[in-house]
């Protein structure tokens, strides 16, 4: 039985290095169809901000694994109405199985997670966004056929993306490179969080210059420059954030077998030119679908189905 089974995932990092490649060697053989979980429970989703790929990868992987879903959007619901959060969690907690959420608040996460006892998933929130990296650590183990040396750099907005980069990164003994504007950094705390899991394993660097962290990188991956909830920022953003574009020129300077990737959705022309998006080292559509298998790794696990 997974070591997984009953947890929260409210951070990357709360999985340990074998428990992130327990996921991810799942989330492979579901992908293969060499194992079909039969897991009728029930899956709650929770958000706050607007989603594609993160509602339909989770509802269909749920579906595939023999369960069902509810959506619990809260315009619907009365915590849209001011309900304490500690209440909701109490009463989903005798509903459901598990429950994924997707909202600003880290804090918020965490208080549903302490009055809840079943696992709650960290679908986004303003601090990390653990399941893209999961899927994100899948694309490169598939194309790569490992994790561990490989160096994954990340140009623009020190943001949530940024944030489970560096985690899910060190753990799984990657070096880490992060190019933001000066003032867009990421977090102190979690650059020191990723810095003392990596240890001696791998390299953390974090700088202004993309052109640096782009050199021999074997992934070079990027995101909005203005989240959601920041979209009124956006166009102050632009001049700042134009020399870290993902575009050709520093997909020059990565490694010659180097990938794109980005977690989607995106500003075509912004953050990341059409040449790169659509050219032959674009890994976005792969990544975008090993969401479904991730997750559905995820959900196996937490649940005991597997």
């Amino acid at each position: 039985m997974s070591s997984l089974k009953g947890r929260d995932l409210l951070s990357i990092a709360d999985l340990s290095a074998t428990e992130m490649m327990e996921v991810l060697n799942l989330a492979a053989d579901l992908k293969a169809g060499k194992i079909k979980p039969n897991c009728p429970k029930t899956l709650g989703l929770l958000f706050y901000k607007a989603s594609t790929r993160t509602r339909v990868s989770f509802s269909v992987a749920m579906y595939e694994l023999g369960g069902n879903v509810i959506d619990l959007n809260p315009s619907r619901t009365q915590v849209g109405r001011g309900e304490p959060l500690k209440d909701t969690a109490r009463v989903l907690d005798r509903y459901l199985d598990i429950l994924a959420i997707r909202t600003f608040d880290q804090q918020d996460l965490e208080e549903i997670a302490d009055y809840a006892t079943i696992p709650i998933i960290n679908a986004l929130t303003d601090l990390e966004h653990p399941c893209q990296m999961l899927a994100d650590l899948q694309t490169m183990q598939e194309t790569f056929g490992k994790l561990d040396g490989l160096t994954m750099t990340y140009v623009g907005d020190g943001n949530n993306v940024a944030h489970s980069i560096l985690l899910g990164g060190a753990l799984v003994g990657m070096n880490v490179h992060i190019a933001t504007p000066k003032d867009y950094e990421p977090s102190l705390e979690i650059v020191a969080q990723a810095k003392e899991i990596a240890g001696d394993r791998s390299h953390i660097l974090i700088t202004n210059d993309p052109k640096e962290a782009c050199e021999n990188a074997h992934a070079i991956y990027t995101d909005v420059w203005a989240s959601m909830g920041q979209e009124d920022l956006a166009n102050t953003r632009i001049p700042i954030f134009q020399p870290y574009q993902l575009n050709s020129d520093l997909m020059a300077v990565a490694d010659k077998e180097a990938i794109a990737l980005h977690c989607l959705p995106a500003h075509r022309g912004e953050e990341i030119t059409d040449e790169v998006m659509e050219g032959k080292q674009s890994r976005i559509w792969d990544q975008a679908e090993n969401r479904m298998h991730a997750q559905k790794a995820l959900l196996a696990l937490l649940l005991g189905a597997v």
